[in-house]
């Protein structure tokens, strides 16, 4: 693969398309050189080339300097498919349906949280259900009250509330997707998804109490209320739990079954898809909705018990405390978006996997307080390691469709990282760090250790560099819950 790979700009490279392999478009990676070994080391390219054969792909496929092997899709990856030939795959939108992640602010100092540290994460960690627990919800639902979590998203939740009017206007759609319909998700689904809203769940989810430790764009940290270095803040990072993953599980069944009918050829079985106007691709999107819708509820949810727990801890109210929303963004999706293609605007469908939209400003998407300044994004860390908050940059729509990394990329597999790590040695060296670590099991935090990650830092840089979203705050941690 090595050989098929040429350098065309700075933290650029690409594979050219050749048809005689059955690829239709080029391959674009953004990254260093280091990256991009550690990217042929397992399959991220190759991925990357298979999704280059799907009927209707355009312009290019893109792996962002996060990219990683995934299931048949590299996760880091962005593919945009023609709207009225192209095809729908939810294997390359992911198992976990609208996985995210959402920043809240707080007036709070490190100093004023450090010394009430322990005392804070004890009670989020005894509020927020997480991991693999019988109790796994705040909010127990009814299918009823589940098919209006699907179709409304978090405005349900204000009504009931869980939520105010600011949170829904900074979530990305405004927590809620248009077009989900309960009837497209089957009753194992239903089942699943009754019990887990508010949920964090396990893997790579956590909740993290952080302080800003360095602010590089202050125009855009005021936008979002992130005001001094030494600030406290929240992120959430989590999705939509078993609910999402069933609804992925059942349509790749759907596809694996069907694609046959319409003359598609697989390069590789996990990339299973069907048009996407076809009968099942209309079903696959109005599920896919219902997850997304599903899953902004599920972090809204955990954000008003986590608002709670601040108000315990520190004897003030949310307001008081300053517990405002500042965005909250998918990064697995499929969406319909315009974007200028060959000259010309055409309707595609992005398919982003382990990638976040970053449209610059003036762009409609963008809730009207930050339209001037383009739009948010975040790249969570793990546990040790710092978090990002970035901003959306004209180049996002020139070179990756709009969008930009979601994380840092796994480095290691959860079974390497059980052979060469422990949970002493990762609790040790988080307390070394002055992080507060609760978590339901030892096995998680021994494979979410920092090390099986890439240099989060690195990661923000190269997005930064190539103007496709830049650096506005870092963020790391003081205590951090997983399941």
């Amino acid at each position: 693969m090595m050989e098929l790979i040429k350098s065309v700009g700075e933290l650029e490279y690409q594979i050219d398309a050749d048809a005689a392999h059955g690829m239709k478009v080029p391959v674009k990676v953004f990254a260093n050189e280091s990256l991009l070994k550690k990217m042929i080391a397992d399959r991220t390219i190759e991925q990357a080339v298979n999704v280059t054969m799907l009927p209707g792909v355009q312009k290019n496929v893109v792996v962002l300097p996060d990219g990683h092997q995934g299931y048949g899709f590299p996760v880091g990856g962005v593919a945009a498919m023609d709207y009225n030939e192209g095809i729908i795959s939810p294997g390359s939108v992911g198992y976990d349906i609208n996985c995210g992640v959402r920043l809240i602010r707080t007036s709070l100092t490190e100093g004023q949280v450090r010394a009430r540290i322990m005392d804070l994460m004890s009670e989020l960690f005894s509020t927020v259900p997480a991991g693999m627990s019988k109790r796994e919800g705040c909010i127990d639902l009814s299918r009823s009250e589940l098919d209006e979590v699907m179709t409304r998203g978090v405005p349900w939740l204000v009504d009931r509330g869980y939520a105010t009017k600011d949170d829904l206007g900074m979530c990305e759609e405004g927590g809620h997707i248009e077009g989900a319909d309960p009837q497209m998700v089957s009753d194992v689904a239903h089942k699943r998804g009754m019990p887990q809203l508010g949920s964090l769940g396990s893997g790579n989810h956590f909740l993290e109490v952080q302080r800003i430790d360095k602010i590089y764009d202050k125009e855009a940290a005021e936008a979002m209320g992130l005001h001094n270095e030494g600030d406290v803040t929240v992120l959430i990072h989590c999705g939509s739990r078993g609910f999402g993953h069933q609804i992925c599980k059942d349509y790749l069944s759907v596809c694996e079954k069907s694609y046959h009918k319409y003359g598609i050829d697989l390069p590789d079985r996990q990339l299973a898809c069907v048009p996407n106007l076809s009968e099942e691709g209309e079903a696959y999107k109005k599920a896919m909705r219902a997850a997304m819708n599903y899953s902004w509820g599920n972090r809204q949810a955990i954000t008003h018990w986590t608002r709670k727990c601040f108000e315990r801890v520190f004897g003030q109210s949310e307001s008081d405390l300053g517990m405002s929303l500042v965005y909250d963004i998918a990064h697995n999706s499929a969406k319909a978006e315009m974007h200028r293609i060959d000259g010309a605007d055409r309707k595609v469908i992005v398919h982003r996997k382990g990638a976040t939209r970053a449209f610059p400003a003036g762009s409609p998407e963008i809730p009207q307080k930050y339209r001037w300044i383009g739009q948010p994004t975040f790249i969570p860390g793990s546990m040790g390691s710092a978090s990002w908050v970035l901003l959306g940059k004209p180049n996002s729509l020139e070179l990756t469709f709009g969008s930009t990394v979601h994380g840092a990329g796994r480095l290691m597999s959860r079974t390497a990282a059980h052979k060469t790590f422990n949970y002493k040695q990762v609790s040790e060296e988080l307390r070394h760090r002055g992080v507060c670590l609760r978590s339901k099991t030892k096995y998680d935090v021994v494979e979410e250790a920092p090390q099986v990650y890439k240099d989060v830092d690195i990661v923000a840089d190269i997005s930064h560099r190539l103007g496709i979203a830049t650096k506005v705050a870092r963020l790391v941690p003081m205590g951090v819950m997983k399941g």
